[in-house]
């Protein structure tokens, strides 16, 4: 796919994680934005994340990237010979309505139109396009260039062909797509995260566990474990018996669990204050894009941590 050119439309924090994926695969990425001043700042950042990845091992050649991505505010020149789109747009349904029909019309008929939206689904934007069975959600992980897991969520119209040509675009280009199979708020990662964060706010909010602690549980944890194991492997590994066992020894457990999980915790601005007190204790406001830098650092080395180790 040396020659292919993928349009990735949006140059903001997931639009530039977009094009270093591409750009870092060898395709050539036309990085649209209409905003010239978003454009100019992508090329920093870009430059600024090529170099964290090149510092981790992750990226043997900045420059050949660099060139690979083309910086451009023209959408009509940007889909021109396009093979794929990635939009990352507003999460504003009308908006991304009105995006796509453009992107529908200004692109070839057989390009694929994708979405790296996070909560809209593609029945809800792209249901009345003229050429909707090409597209299709693909939603990444922020960052994209550093977590490659990738959900593809199609609509029951969408081709199936045009599906699996994006789930073989995104193994070809060093993602880890998964396919949602039928269409659901969220989509898969948002829903188990969701969970998770769900009950860590109760847990909170109900007096159990400081939000410290509650992160040190994951940190120090659950999530070493599911840093290179999702959770059905883990039980399955927990018990002597496989899972089977495992559901036989703490199934019931579990679903006494899930009676007292049924209310949703409060998401207001009054009651998650007491947390962004307790976050801003530990961390000033001022230094978060500080400590994102941080994490971005730790994620790489992480990623290039589990490239050089391979499974039994």
């Amino acid at each position: 796919m040396q020659n292919s050119v993928a349009a990735v439309i949006g140059a903001g924090l997931i639009g530039r994680g977009w094009a270093i994926v591409f750009a870092r695969a060898g395709w050539q990425v036309k990085l649209y934005d209409i905003n010239a001043d978003a454009l100019q700042m992508a090329q920093r950042e870009v430059s600024t994340q090529l170099n964290l990845l090149s510092s981790n091992g992750l990226c043997d050649d900045t420059a050949a990237v660099q060139n690979n991505i083309h910086y451009i505010a023209d959408l009509a020149a940007a889909l021109d010979g396009a093979d794929y789109v990635q939009e990352c747009g507003p999460e504003v349904l009308d908006a991304k309505r009105e995006l796509f029909d453009r992107l529908d019309q200004l692109s070839a008929p057989e390009t694929i139109l994708a979405s790296s939206s996070s909560g809209l689904m593609t029945s809800e934007f792209a249901e009345k396009l003229q050429g909707r069975q090409r597209a299709l959600v693909v939603h990444p992980v922020n960052p994209p260039h550093l977590v490659p897991l990738v959900e593809l969520s199609p609509a029951s119209w969408t081709d199936p062909a045009i599906t699996q040509r994006a789930h073989d675009i995104m193994t070809a280009v060093g993602q880890s797509p998964i396919i949602v199979q039928k269409e659901i708020a969220g989509f898969i990662l948002n829903r188990l995260q969701g969970a998770l964060l769900n009950e860590a706010l109760r847990m909170v909010q109900g007096g159990y566990a400081t939000a410290d602690d509650v992160d040190k549980t994951l940190r120090d944890g659950l999530g070493l474990r599911w840093s290179f194991m999702g959770p059905f492997e883990t039980i399955d590994l927990n018990a002597p018996g496989g899972l089977g066992d495992y559901a036989d020894r703490y199934g019931g457990m579990y679903q006494t669990m899930a009676a007292s999980q049924a209310t949703a915790p409060d998401w207001t601005t009054e009651g998650v204050d007491e947390l962004v007190n307790a976050r801003s204790k530990l961390l000033d406001r001022a230094d978060i894009g500080k400590q994102q830098d941080w994490r971005d650092n730790r994620l790489a080395a992480l990623i290039a941590h589990k490239q050089s180790k391979t499974r039994t």
